[in-house]
């Protein structure tokens, strides 16, 4: 079974900002994504607009291809896990406003590839989704942070949902 969450929040990072965070793999990413812990990271290959990287915490791991080639539209697809597969990915969708805030569109795809993360994915449809709407707040803060970017500026609440989908179709960060 796949579960799907959708985020939104609103930063003051820009863009580009916010996609050289999630790509940046060095020493102390977690300190920007809290399931992301040092002791797993590996970076397999980077290029220009592309990485292959194996992250997690907890005894969760992923290896992740991620695709920032357009740089609203960042997708990073699960290649490999000790507990997903399928479609499971994270995928960032960045809109500019106006105010010169950003709208961030963030999904989260989850489809258990052995019992305990059909287990999990069961949580996380249920009450496991508001760990990753705080871990999704935390690295927002921690981005902005980061930039030096005005935590005072207009920010809307953040939403999400979650809905289960049968379907294995394909679909497009970190948890």
């Amino acid at each position: 079974m796949r579960t799907e969450i959708h985020f939104h929040q609103t930063t003051t990072s820009t863009p580009d900002q916010f996609v050289a965070a999630l790509t940046d793999f060095g020493p102390g990413r977690s300190k920007l994504f809290g399931n992301s812990a040092d002791a797993y990271l590996k970076v397999h290959h980077r290029g220009r607009s592309e990485a292959d990287v194996t992250e997690g915490s907890g005894g969760i791991w992923e290896r992740l291809h991620y695709d920032w080639s357009d740089p609203n539209h960042v997708v990073l697809t699960t290649t490999d896990s000790n507990l997903w597969g399928g479609a499971s990915g994270h995928t960032y969708n960045f809109t500019r406003n106006l105010n010169g805030t950003t709208d961030i569109e963030a999904v989260v795809v989850r489809e258990g590839k052995n019992l305990k993360g059909r287990a999990l994915g069961f949580v996380l449809r249920t009450i496991g989704r508001r760990v990753l709407e705080t871990a999704f707040e935390n690295s927002v803060k921690a981005i902005e942070a980061r930039n030096g970017a005005a935590t005072e500026a207009p920010v809307s609440g953040t939403s999400y949902s979650s809905r289960k989908n049968i379907s294995n179709g394909p679909a497009g960060s970190n948890v």
